[in-house]
């Protein structure tokens, strides 16, 4: 009988941890393991992109109520008798107007919504909550497994969140996966008592798969612009806003630039950014393209690809532009070490928008600097999908093997 593998995750909507999970079940070995994947919300843009081999749960029956404004959950739950949820949902609504932090807002109110759900039927070999809280604490609460494994796929310190709430599911799991050696120390540090459960899975990118879907074909604009590229969602820690007055110090030297974004976010962000680039003058230069289904077509075609984080766990759309051999200028977030070599495999600048303009226009003013960039690009060993050979090492608890 196969191994049993159990994916729990909130949506595959467009971000760097679903792109990450998407990428890890193309390359399972689907001979020897059975998986099935839970998503809270059977919803996003990569959902089409989850393997025909994995099974597709239900989620849990009474998610939705907690998903959904408080008035209309509550009515719900009564038309529907689903009475048990009323009391949970009235301490979530609680919780939503008097925890001011996002991340601990998530915390606190699994304790209400966990009280409704079912245990998962079934029993697995390896159950994987491949993000931060919700995923990782239905893992625990909620799933029978032989192991347990939680995946932190950012700086765990720049999370906001608070270790006295996940340091009982932490001590309940037995590895956490993060996605970068930083990510690693920084978990390590806030949780000493679990050094020896931390591990490294880099995330999964295939060079083979990112260069054939590049190959799609775009609608051909004629510019003499630079084409700048930002692959990122609309959030504060992203720096979309960074990368707007970029743009209009750059336009103010007299550059011109054609910089899209590609990636969605809230509304509220999607306004206060496109406030920002209509009060610069800014909407022939500066594009929020949103969410797409296949960014590789815009890769291939960037002149510069421009990551402004004010903090990472690790990029996926660095690893992507590396793959793709693009001159890269990011910001000095911790994690991005591990993935630039500054001055040898790209640019390293401050995080600051006269920084990140002085990075770019040295590119442009150097084509022969670009070049260097690519040459070295091309002969590191980018693909990363042996990284999947960790995970078996850890579902089987053996010892563990570094990728080749």
């Amino acid at each position: 009988m196969k191994p049993r593998l159990l994916f729990v995750m909130n949506h595959l909507d467009c971000g760097g941890a679903e792109k990450a999970l998407v990428s890890l079940l193309q390359v399972i070995d689907y001979d020897q393991y059975e998986v099935d994947l839970l998503l809270f919300k059977r919803e996003g843009m990569f959902l089409k992109h989850v393997p025909k081999q994995v099974k597709l749960l239900q989620p849990p029956a009474d998610f939705h109520y907690y998903d959904m404004p408080i008035r209309s959950a509550i009515a719900k739950c009564i038309r529907k008798g689903s009475f048990r949820s009323v009391l949970p949902r009235l301490y979530l609504g609680l919780v939503m107007r008097t925890e001011d932090n996002a991340a601990r807002r998530e915390q606190l109110a699994w304790r209400h919504i966990v009280r409704t759900f079912k245990q998962l039927d079934g029993q697995y070999d390896a159950a994987i909550g491949f993000l931060e809280k919700t995923p990782i604490y239905y893992v625990i609460d909620k799933v029978k497994a032989r192991r347990k494994i939680g995946w932190i796929h950012t700086n765990y310190a720049n999370m906001g969140m608070d270790r006295r709430l996940d340091e009982p599911y932490f001590n309940r799991l037995d590895h956490i996966v993060t996605v970068s050696e930083e990510c690693g120390y920084s978990v390590k540090d806030t949780f000493e008592e679990f050094k020896a459960k931390v591990k490294v899975i880099h995330n999964v990118v295939s060079p083979a798969i990112i260069r054939r879907l590049a190959q799609d074909e775009l609608p051909a604009e004629r510019s003499s612009a630079v084409r700048l590229l930002t692959i990122a969602r609309l959030h504060h820690v992203k720096g979309i806003d960074l990368a707007i007055e970029a743009a209009r110090l750059l336009r103010e030297m007299g550059v011109d630039v054609d910089w899209t974004v590609l990636g969605e976010g809230s509304k509220e962000e999607r306004e206060s950014l496109t406030s920002l680039i209509e009060r610069y003058g800014l909407q022939q230069h500066m594009r929020l393209i949103g969410a797409v289904d296949n960014p590789y077509p815009y890769l291939k075609l960037a002149d510069i690809v421009v990551q402004p984080s004010r903090y990472e766990g690790k990029s996926i759309a660095i690893d992507e532009a590396k793959i793709m051999g693009k001159p890269i200028v990011a910001t000095a977030f911790t994690t991005v070490a591990d993935q630039i070599e500054h001055g040898k495999s790209g640019l390293v600048v401050e995080i600051q928008p006269q920084a990140i303009a002085g990075g770019i226009k040295l590119l442009i003013e150097h084509p022969e600097l670009r070049e260097a960039f690519a040459a070295r690009l091309a002969e590191e060993a980018l693909g990363t999908e042996n990284e999947v050979r960790k995970l078996y090492e850890l579902v089987h608890d053996g010892e563990w093997l570094e990728a080749n």
